[in-house]
């Protein structure tokens, strides 16, 4: 009896005692939360929040092992490892993979070297975990597209493969075939190219883009799947220019062994390598097609990063950047036979840079992706519009020869050149039949008529009368100022000639021409021996560009009109504030699209979805005949 008493008393003591712990609140009970709050609560997992998700410490807890893997997680591990050789629920193999990720985090942060050697083990152990329990590797397990542990194993098996290959200490991941003792088992894994377009000896290293966080762009175009998505940097990458020096790579892990041979020692997997560039899917050993996961973004941004691109544009302008990145042609990545060319020609004081946008939304599109390829020109943009056209022409004429000697590619005789502003003017360039008219616009006469020098005949010859380049088929206008802009103003002309400096050689051409001039040019230049730069040529006064303009484009040829209009009231009466409307606007496009933009438009979004407009059009209309199909 009086134990009975003293029993009671102390229950009543400690419930006393929990009363005035918790307040008015009952040890077991419920707490308010917001909708975020409640969300991530109920999704937290390893890679979100570092803890284990509800559906894993059920798992452990029905175990016994919860407490456990605080304490001996290694041990926790290896005894839930024998479980799974026995029982055929797949949840374990869940667990597993949590837990494998969750230590291999621990150890990353080991103070001891010993340990954090360890976590690329553990690391491609909860990889492995995921694909067996993701593929049904146990014969109990029953998964719904409505289970929120698939794309969360999915994802954890993607992180999971970028520590596990994270096995130097240099720089980048180690891909190649290997033999690798885990703590539960050893598995050997070979190396599959065969998908891979490249060699592999073509790269530095290659990078998880997952490392980085991207900026300077609208949006980071991510496709969900299965894989590590790659940065793939080349040998001798320039970062002067990105053109094909970094490539969207993805890796993924197949696993060709079930648990028992892994724990045998007997478990065998390949390491396949993907161009994401070229490749959206793989199949499983049932043939279903299983969309990879993949980042187009990081690797051109990594490019980017420091790139002197960015050091182009006013200085280069004026003349004053020595060490700037050469003029011509540059591929964002290598030619692929088969896609057509879209060529980005950008506008004064301007650089490739500016096209990143656009570029960066396009290739996004699987369509754009799998039809095109974007090449972009690079010029000095303080020269005479006909001198960096001519320029455009030579090439594009030289690298469609050296890339297809043959003609074999039909791709290539299909190429669409997109110019913004000046860069506009340039693309005219490519898709006209002059004859006779700019040099008459120029000089007031034939060329044969002239008495110049046959050298200077010649010059004047490659500039100004000229056939279309015939694999030239579309061309698309941005912001372009076919009759000049109204910005381009005598004072300011006469300014620039005096900041520009032009190479000796362009200098002395134009002193020796300028007596062929015609007297509306020579007074557009204030009746004095001034050289030309590109600021006179867009002038609404100088003769050449209002001849231009009045030449169609030449049979087989499409042509799209975006013009910018950033003024309020009836838009064919506005400008962008450098170009007016009525520049902009020529009669005979395919298309005209006005958009409500400042100059820039090439990286306003309903713009851009234009361009993509055009492009899809190209391929259904048939202009893409043998290429598209």
């Amino acid at each position: 009896m009086i134990l009975q008493i003293i029993r009671f008393s102390a229950g009543a003591v400690l419930m006393v005692c929990l009363v005035l712990l918790f307040g008015c609140a009952t040890p077991i009970g419920v707490n308010k939360v917001s909708p975020r709050e409640s969300y991530q609560g109920v999704n937290a997992n390893p890679l979100n929040a570092g803890v284990f998700s509800d559906s894993a410490r059920y798992v452990l807890n029905r175990y016994d092992l919860l407490k456990n893997f605080e304490k001996e997680p290694a041990a926790t591990l290896a005894a839930l490892h024998e479980k799974a050789l026995h029982d055929d629920r797949g949840d374990i193999l869940y667990t597993l993979a949590e837990g494998s990720y969750l230590y291999g985090s621990q150890l990353v942060n080991s103070p001891q070297e010993e340990e954090q050697k360890l976590a690329p083990d553990y690391f491609l152990l909860a990889a492995l975990y995921s694909y067996y329990f993701v593929t049904g590797e146990l014969s109990r397990q029953r998964l719904s597209v409505f289970d929120h542990r698939i794309r969360t194993d999915v994802d954890m098996y993607n992180f999971a493969l970028w520590q596990a290959f994270a096995t130097s200490d240099s720089e980048g991941l180690v891909l190649k075939a290997a033999e690798r003792k885990l703590p539960f088992g050893s598995i050997s894994i070979d190396l599959d190219t065969s998908q891979f377009p490249w060699k592999l000896e073509e790269f530095e290293k290659f990078l998880p883009a997952d490392q980085y966080v991207v900026r300077g762009v609208s949006v980071r175009n991510r496709t969900a799947g299965i894989g590590l998505p790659l940065i793939a940097v080349r040998k001798n990458a320039d970062k002067r220019a990105s053109g094909g020096q970094a490539a969207a790579v993805t890796a993924i892990l197949r696993v060709q062994s079930g648990l028992a041979a892994l724990s045998a020692g007997a478990a065998r997997a390949v390491l396949e390598l993907y161009s994401t560039q070229d490749t959206s899917t793989v199949n499983t050993k049932d043939g279903i097609a299983v969309p990879l996961e993949s980042d187009l973004t990081t690797p051109m941004a990594y490019m980017l990063e420091g790139s002197e691109l960015f050091n182009l544009g006013l200085m280069s302008f004026l003349g004053r950047e020595p060490n700037k990145i050469p003029d011509g042609l540059y591929m964002t990545e290598p030619y692929r036979p088969g896609k057509i060319p879209v060529v980005f020609v950008h506008g004064t004081a301007s650089n490739p840079v500016w096209w990143v946008e656009m570029f960066n939304t396009l290739r996004f599109d699987p369509l754009i992706r799998e039809k095109y390829q974007f090449w972009y020109f690079v010029y000095t943009s303080n020269k005479v519009v006909s001198l960096s056209a001519a320029e455009l022409r030579d090439a594009l004429r030289d690298k469609v020869a050296a890339l297809d000697p043959h003609k074999k590619d039909p791709a290539l005789q299909q190429i669409v050149v997109a110019g913004h502003s000046q860069g506009g003017l340039l693309t005219k360039f490519t898709a006209v039949d002059t004859r006779q008219s700019l040099v008459r616009a120029v000089t007031g006469k034939d060329l044969d008529a002239l008495q110049m020098p046959e050298e200077s005949k010649a010059r004047v010859r490659h500039l100004l009368v000229l056939k279309p380049l015939p694999f030239v088929k579309k061309v698309i206008f941005l912001s372009t100022p076919h009759r000049g802009s109204f910005q381009s103003k005598d004072w300011i002309r006469n300014l620039l000639r005096r900041l520009v400096t032009l190479p000796a050689t362009m200098v002395q051409n134009f002193m020796e021409d300028y007596d062929y001039l015609t007297d509306d040019i020579k007074k557009m230049m204030g009746g004095k021996k001034f050289f030309f730069t590109s600021a006179d040529s867009m002038s609404p006064d100088n003769p050449l560009l209002k001849a231009l303009a009045d030449i169609p484009l030449a049979p087989g040829v499409q042509g799209h009109s975006i013009i910018a209009v950033n003024t309020d009231g009836d838009p064919k009466l506005g400008n962008d504030g450098v170009v007016e409307y009525s520049s902009a606007h020529l009669d005979g496009m395919a298309s005209e699209f006005i958009v409500k933009s400042d100059h820039s438009s090439q990286l306003n979004p309903l713009a851009i979805d234009e361009v993509r407009r055009i492009l899809v059009e190209n391929l259904t209309a048939g202009l893409g005949s043998g290429v598209a199909h």
